[in-house]
């Protein structure tokens, strides 16, 4: 596989043919503190460029700003809740307004981490033995039908909020009472012991793998955002093997209808397998994210990967009045 890049979809396009752009972030969502983070450097990126960008924090200030007209295009960087599962996208294809990122489909089904896990496996794709866990559901039942080690997480979250790693049936209880905090089903998935990835995709194009290795035994939300110890390793395996990955990272993003640019996270066993865990269709902009991490390997400095997401709005076949 190709590690070239292209100029993108709105190449020769100007800071000018893009016009007033809305920078989405924020909202009411458990992401709600790392979107803003984001969002700042996503703003000040798009400044740098000369392009005239204005900060809206949630759906509700953006409606009035469209409503008055005050934007023509949205970066959209609200992680999470309706940023990410289709709302936003729907809001905007129904006003005709272009956006980044995945339209109302692959937003909406990958925010759901077991409706994506449903696809990927009726194409055939690895991703790690699941089971639904419905509000009240049996639990003990779920779980034995996985085997532990096990993960329970919340099917409708990112950031690892409300996720625990459960070794034996004594501690499911804790973990399914943390999950149960957030909206929706909960996922219960097969704990897969080896090393942590994730592949950026950037305008269809897969960027480097990042090999993940916490200071601590876990990349939870503190290694993610707050530590300073957490090593990324870019490209985070051999070039063989770091091909394979990509490919399926871009064929799970694909399968899900996702577009645009996004992420996808996996794991890699002992044995050397890859598994799929899940898409991140609006991922993270901060100094500890890891798509501008990769695409920095691939030769993009962060203010240019913010102008070819911004691109990848102009894009024609994505509809809206550009």
């Amino acid at each position: 596989m190709t590690s070239r890049l292209s100029t993108g979809t709105g190449a020769g396009i100007t800071a000018a043919d893009v016009g007033r752009v809305a920078v989405l972030y924020g909202g009411t969502s458990s992401e709600r503190e790392v979107s803003l983070d984001s969002g700042r450097n996503v703003l000040a990126a798009l400044r740098r460029r000369g392009v005239a960008a204005e900060g809206v924090d949630g759906i509700e200030a953006l409606i009035a700003g469209l409503t008055a007209r005050r934007y023509d295009r949205v970066f959209n960087i609200m992680h999470g809740g309706a940023g990410e599962n289709g709302v936003v996208q729907g809001l905007l294809e129904a006003l005709r307004v272009p956006y980044t990122g995945s339209r109302v489909l692959g937003a909406a089904l990958t925010l759901d981490k077991i409706r994506t896990k449903q696809v990927w496996l009726s194409v055939g794709l690895p991703t790690p033995r699941y089971a639904r866990l419905a509000p009240a559901g049996d639990v003990a039942s779920a779980a034995r039908s996985v085997g532990f080690p096990l993960i329970v997480k919340p099917s409708l979250e990112g950031s690892s909020v409300g996720v625990s790693r459960v070794f034996d049936a004594g501690q499911l209880p804790a973990a399914v009472a943390l999950a149960a905090r957030y909206a929706g089903e909960l996922l219960i998935e097969t704990l897969i012991v080896g090393a942590e990835y994730t592949v950026g995709v950037l305008d269809g194009v897969a960027l480097p793998t990042i090999r993940i290795v916490p200071a601590g035994e876990y990349y939870d939300y503190h290694a993610k955002y707050v530590a300073e110890d957490t090593q990324y390793v870019c490209p985070g395996l051999e070039p063989e093997a770091d091909a394979a990955m990509r490919a399926l990272a871009l064929a799970a993003f694909d399968t899900a209808g996702a577009a645009g640019w996004g992420r996808v996270d996996l794991m890699r066993d002992e044995a050397g397998r890859d598994w799929l865990l899940e898409v991140n269709t609006t991922p993270g902009m901060t100094s500890h994210s890891l798509v501008p991490k990769a695409a920095r390997v691939a030769g993009i400095e962060f203010d240019e990967l913010v102008w070819r997401i911004l691109q990848t709005s102009c894009d024609a076949s994505r509809g809206g009045r550009s």
